[in-house]
């Protein structure tokens, strides 16, 4: 499950991977697409929220026939998981936190909240890039110009004025806007205790600026056999994209 204003696409390199046979029994992967995002369609602004997109998790689990899943939730993904472990815990086997926890970062989240939705439209996928390393490149500081083309890849389709366009209804900065750094973030805390009696890994970027290491480590006082990883030269969210994360990810699901 994506982050905010991400889509299937995020999961890509992983997705295949876990459903390739390559040393490791394939599985059905299903990566899904929020209201707003992707190829999903567009709704009301009203509807933009994590209750809502609960409820369209629990709809499409029962549409897919999934009655207990090992869910991967990137960023708001993974407060979606979080959720559903209160709401729903006997769906989940097992989980993966990517660069979210209980504790969100307010710098981080503020970051997040004043860039959303104001830049929609680039001339070009090597335009988005640049734009890209701009503006998140404090999360990313060592990243290549290849890699920031295959991150606007990612985000972006063509659109018919010649460029790209983001993926995602522009109406989700609302959701986020207007956020004060000196109000506390959302406590998450109540869905983190709900998955302690399963097995969960929090992947975390080094430079994230969303996830700190002292929440990870508060985490992993309440849940004793948390599982860590620390994604090197990247901040949040981690791609997922290196053979290292993957085989990591790999091996715990199994």
């Amino acid at each position: 499950m994506p982050g905010l204003s991400r889509n299937a696409r995020d999961f890509r390199a992983l997705a295949t991977a876990l459903s390739t046979p390559d040393g490791w029994p394939a599985r059905r992967v299903i990566v899904v697409e929020s209201r707003g995002r992707g190829r999903s369609g567009w709704a009301e602004t009203k509807s933009y929220n994590v209750l809502q997109e609960l409820d369209d998790l629990l709809v499409c689990l029962d549409a897919w026939g999934v009655e207990r899943a090992q869910f991967i939730g990137t960023s708001r993904g993974g407060l979606l998981t979080m959720l559903l472990a209160m709401k729903a815990p006997e769906r989940i086997d097992r989980a993966i936190l990517n660069d979210i926890g209980p504790t969100i970062e307010r710098s981080g989240l503020a970051r997040i909240a004043s860039g959303i939705g104001k830049k929609m439209d680039h001339d070009s996928y090597e335009a988005l890039a640049d734009h890209l390393a701009e503006t998140q490149g404090s999360q990313f500081p060592r990243m290549p110009r290849t890699k920031w083309i295959r991150f606007a890849k990612q985000l972006a389709s063509p659109n018919d004025a010649g460029g790209v366009t983001l993926d995602f209804d522009p109406r989700l900065a609302e959701t986020v806007r207007g956020y004060d750094p000196a109000e506390p973030a959302p406590d998450f805390w109540p869905g983190f205790d709900a998955l302690c009696g399963r097995p969960v890994l929090v992947v975390r970027g080094a430079h994230s600026d969303l996830l700190s290491a002292a929440t990870v480590e508060s985490m992993r006082r309440r849940h004793r056999g948390l599982g860590t990883l620390v994604v090197p030269d990247e901040g949040h969210a981690p791609f997922l994209w290196d053979r290292h994360s993957i085989e990591a990810i790999s091996g715990f699901l199994s």
